[in-house]
């Protein structure tokens, strides 16, 4: 091949790979499908403070500009921070005020499906009991049946299958409380072991294309609170077994991505919510995303693409990717 030809066939080569890397971009940042299943998540923010509210408030100017009715909200835990004036019921005005109203039906009509995490259970004195009383109020659109439990969307043939779960193992969420040298409360031994076999059963059924798992404690994480060896032992390999598409958490406060070698699952972490935010601490394991950040996360779900965003304040992208049926990321 002549001087001009070796030339022409490499601007070829190279104009091809650039315009390839522009269009799996493009695919990857693609703008909200309107008929996609839309849902949002928050976790870490149940403070009632203007960092919550400011969080709220992106919410609410993101689904009104984009124009869609998610089909509901995922609380990840940490949904209620500190002790409850009057004490922490069913008819506390804290329920209202923070959860009711900083997520008005008007914009958020579908369910907030939820999960307990370690405040939940230690900040109010049964308080993770109260809000499983809560979801049994008529009206409310609360969604918490049971500490863990399934829930398939998409219409008649679903999309996605979430699997929501209690991560506060005695191993996770015990000790003693550091100001008074109380235990800690946690979900029980028994309850542990409960919650593995219906795990390891509902993976086993027919599930939706997309699989989702979501827990307040990560598996694996950059953040302060550094990765969750006892759920990485019980839970990682049943994940990778089962293609687990996803595993959505919070308990670090801020927003990461984090893709491991050899893992099939992607492992999100929206624990910008409200709570005040903390640096990140792991320098050394790289990761597609990782910011100490208040924001939200949008899942955006269609018969062959779950993309994931996380969300500024303004609600514009802060990271996005788009994990495909076979496990492929697109970012």
């Amino acid at each position: 091949m002549d001087p001009m030809n070796r030339r022409r066939a490499l601007k070829t080569l190279f104009c091809s790979s650039a315009a390839l890397s522009l269009n799996l971009r493009t695919q990857a940042q693609a703008e909200v499908a309107q008929e996609a299943l839309h849902l949002l998540a928050i976790g870490d923010f149940g403070t009632g403070g203007q960092d919550q509210k400011n969080v709220a408030q992106a919410m609410q100017a993101f689904v009104g500009k984009e124009k869609i009715k998610p089909a509901g909200l995922w609380f990840i835990g940490d949904n209620v921070y500190g002790p409850t004036e009057g004490g922490f019921t069913v008819e506390a005005k804290r329920w209202k005020e923070e959860i009711e109203d900083m997520y008005p039906a008007s914009l958020f009509p579908g369910p907030q499906w939820a999960v307990l995490g370690n405040h939940d259970y230690h900040d109010n004195p049964d308080g993770e009991q109260v809000q499983l009383a809560y979801a049994k109020k008529p009206g409310v659109r609360w969604h918490m049946p049971e500490k863990w439990y399934r829930v398939d969307l998409g219409g008649a043939k679903p999309l996605v299958t979430f699997l929501a779960l209690d991560t506060n193992f005695p191993k996770i969420s015990g000790g003693k409380n550091k100001k008074t040298g109380a235990p800690k409360t946690h979900m029980s031994s028994d309850e542990e072991a409960r919650q593995l076999e219906w795990l390891k059963s509902e993976l086993a059924k027919p599930r939706a294309p997309f699989t989702v798992v979501v827990g307040h404690h990560p598996l694996y994480s950059n953040g302060s609170h550094k990765d969750t060896q006892p759920l990485i032992e019980q839970w990682g390999d049943l994940f990778q077994e089962h293609k687990v598409h996803a595993y959505l958490c919070g308990h670090d406060h801020d927003l990461q991505h984090l893709e491991l070698e050899g893992k099939f699952t992607s492992f999100v972490l929206s624990g910008g919510g409200g709570a005040r935010i903390r640096k990140l601490t792991n320098e050394t394991r790289k990761m597609p995303y990782g910011k100490d950040i208040n924001g939200f996360t949008h899942l955006q779900i269609q018969p062959d693409a779950l993309t994931i965003s996380h969300r500024g304040l303004d609600g514009g992208v802060l990271h996005r990717f788009t994990k495909r049926l076979d496990g492929t990321v697109v970012m």
